[in-house]
Parts: structure tokens; sequence; C-alpha cells
């Protein structure tokens, strides 16, 4: 149960952090009534946007997984940089053994880090977290910071 707890602190740390990050962004004073709007980040459309991850298996905070799981999969939102990937460990005993070297499907969106799960543990993987920050599209814009954290069931 402590586990659970700290997994999902540091999910809400980080989320709260990037929130955060955003609003800053925001909270400058309103631009003149002619003045052209300044883009978040240098965002002006979807193409200028940096990739981010849109799905994961396992899912963000499942706490019901099959240890016998063989892979990780995180799906991005844009075509990736293939050879580019980075699953940043934070604490040695949270990050799951590795089997092989990580790989994109065929659809260039999809990441796959070949691993060997164990029954009744929490895993936490910092996806893109400085400096560990590989993770990028064709266009070369990184992929923004994802905390993935799951639990196997015994």
């Amino acid at each position: 149960m402590q586990a659970k707890t700290i997994a999902v602190a540091a999910s809400l740390a980080l989320a709260t952090a990037l929130a955060g990050a955003f609003l800053a962004d925001r909270a400058t004073a309103a631009p003149a009534a002619k003045s052209k709007p300044v883009a978040a980040m240098g965002i002006d459309g979807v193409k200028t946007a940096p990739p981010v991850i849109v799905a994961t298996e396992p899912r963000a905070g499942a706490d019901d997984v099959d240890p016998a799981l063989t892979e990780i999969k995180v799906t991005f939102s844009k075509d990736m940089q293939d050879g580019s990937w980075a699953f940043a460990r934070m604490n040695k005993e949270m990050f799951p053994e590795t089997t092989g070297k990580p790989r994109y499907l065929e659809d260039k969106r999809t990441c796959v880090l070949p691993v060997k799960l164990q029954p009744g543990k929490t895993y936490l993987l910092a996806l893109n977290k400085p400096p560990f920050d590989s993770f990028m599209d064709t266009n070369h814009r990184k992929a923004m910071e994802y905390l993935l954290v799951f639990e196997t069931r015994k």
C-alpha cells in the first residue's frame, strides 16, 4: 500500500509540475486588442506541437497487470525518430528488467521495450525525463515528459 501511495504521489507531483509550467506560460498579461496572439511554447498548430504519449501498454495507473507481459508499449501522437528513446530509471528496484533493446513498430509511433516483469511489484518508468530526453519526432521536436507507473498482480 505504501508503494502505491508513493507511486500515486509521484504521478500527481509530475502532473502538477507540468500543469504549473503550462499555466505559468498562460498567466502573462492579455495581449493588446490589435496585437497578434503569441503561441504557447512556439505552438501555432498541431504540426508544431511536440509529440505526446497517447497510450501505454500497460496503461498508466493499472494495478492488475499480468506479470507474464513481455513488452511495454508507448504510443506517441506523431511519427517518431527511429533510434531515439528514453526510458529513465528513477528507482532501481522499480525499473523493469529489460530483455532486449527498444524498437519502434512499423507504425513509427509505438516504441516497444522488451521486459521481464515480476508478480506483485510496482514499476515506475520516467519517459523523456531530462537529461534522458531522447524521444523525438521526425522533425526533431522532443516529446513531452511522461511518468508511467503500474503494478503487476500477485
